[in-house]
């Protein structure tokens, strides 16, 4: 984040402390409970998941030539991997000969993509090699047996695939103005350090929700992150589709003896970005969050997400692992124990009918923001 950004955001956050105020919309938001219980409303989220670019991967997951990362979470099994010329790819994970799966998960080729099942072979460009017994299939057109390939862009450390059309994925456009803000975080040299999978009985928006709003903190989150950031207090700044929360750290307050010129605002805050359609994007002080969340089973009450943290240096010593290996522990608990158990309830209970419309406070504009982007772009389809 540029240095004039950060001071303009930090008085922004004064002004606030002072008036005891935050940023809010103009009104209440009122969205209907079928927004989150509908199978309906749910088919049509899910043309999303179809045709806008989504995260799939940071660089640092593919770092070497032939590091690949799999997906399986849209209607299209993804395969991204890194070609011998640097360059990264996305193709359908699927063999031209049966269909079998080429990779599964995370790792590295050695040299060829060599399907599993009857050893056809393709290289890290998509190309077909070889096929044993080869004179077997007269007729077969190899010289058009290459990987179906997807869109994918890959940009200032972020990779984003997009799993239907042909069309070049444009970031500029995507992120509507926040592009430079990433380009200045240096992801592209981040280390990816853990991932998790934690399947949710709730909407896969609720998981989003969960981090829009910090009204919560006090009363949720009295010993893990109530106590470090201040309640009912954010900034909100919306880039298109996209937003940007800024959650300040109680710590701020130490700025104000200092030279404006030396504010460091991302060592106070917690910033949360909304990637749309589905992806919460935390800047930490010191590492960043990726929260990719998905439906599942194309039932409304069903979700999962893939957390992965990611870190500015590799983590070579056992005191650095372990360093990490609380702030995991820490941020899991305080989804597992916390927030997750609050959505699941409220999910059985819009579920069960119990209230026709739920509410987002004038002090909730980033929640408000994200589930109004979500409803605009259902009404394109």
């Amino acid at each position: 984040m540029d240095r004039q950004t950060q001071i303009d955001l930090t008085r922004r956050v004064f002004v606030h402390i002072d008036a005891k105020t935050t940023d809010t919309s103009a009104a209440i938001m009122q969205n209907p409970a079928a927004a989150y219980t509908s199978p309906e409303r749910l088919a049509a989220e899910q043309k999303l998941f179809q045709r806008e670019p989504l995260l799939m991967a940071m660089s640092g997951q593919l770092a070497r030539p032939g590091d690949f990362v799999t997906d399986d979470n849209t209607d299209v099994p993804v395969l991204i991997v890194r070609g011998d010329d640097g360059k990264a790819r996305a193709f359908v994970n699927a063999c031209r000969h049966r269909g079998t799966r080429l990779a599964e998960g995370t790792g590295r080729v050695r040299k060829h993509l060599i399907c599993p099942y009857h050893a056809w072979s393709f290289d890290t460009t998509g190309q077909f090699v070889h096929a044993p017994s080869k004179e077997n299939f007269e007729g077969f057109d190899f010289e058009n047996c290459q990987l179906k390939p997807l869109a994918l862009a890959e940009r200032d450390g972020l990779v984003w695939v997009r799993t239907h059309g042909d069309a070049p994925i444009d970031i500029d456009e995507h992120l509507s103005g926040l592009a430079p803000e990433f380009a200045s975080y240096g992801f592209g040299n981040y280390h990816h350090y853990e991932s998790r999978e934690i399947n949710c009985a709730m909407n896969w928006k609720t998981i989003i929700d969960t981090f829009l709003e910090p009204y919560h903190f006090a009363a949720l989150h009295k010993t893990t992150v109530g106590p470090l950031l201040i309640g009912n207090l954010c900034l909100m700044d919306a880039f298109g589709r996209n937003l940007r929360e800024t959650l300040p750290r109680k710590s701020i307050a130490e700025l104000r003896d200092q030279p404006e010129a030396d504010w460091d605002l991302v060592f106070h805050t917690a910033i949360v970005y909304v990637l749309f359609p589905n992806t919460v994007f935390v800047v930490q002080r010191d590492h960043a969050e990726v929260w990719r969340c998905f439906p599942v089973d194309n039932d409304p009450g069903k979700s999962r997400v893939l957390l992965e943290f990611h870190i500015p240096e590799p983590a070579t010593s056992q005191k650095a692992r372990d360093y990490w290996d609380r702030n995991m522990d820490l941020t899991i608990r305080t989804v597992l124990e916390e927030d997750f158990p609050v959505g699941e309830g409220a999910q059985r209970c819009l579920a069960a009918g119990a209230l026709e419309t739920v509410t987002y406070g004038k002090n909730e504009p980033a929640l408000a923001h994200f589930q109004r982007m979500i409803a605009e772009a259902l009404e394109q389809t």
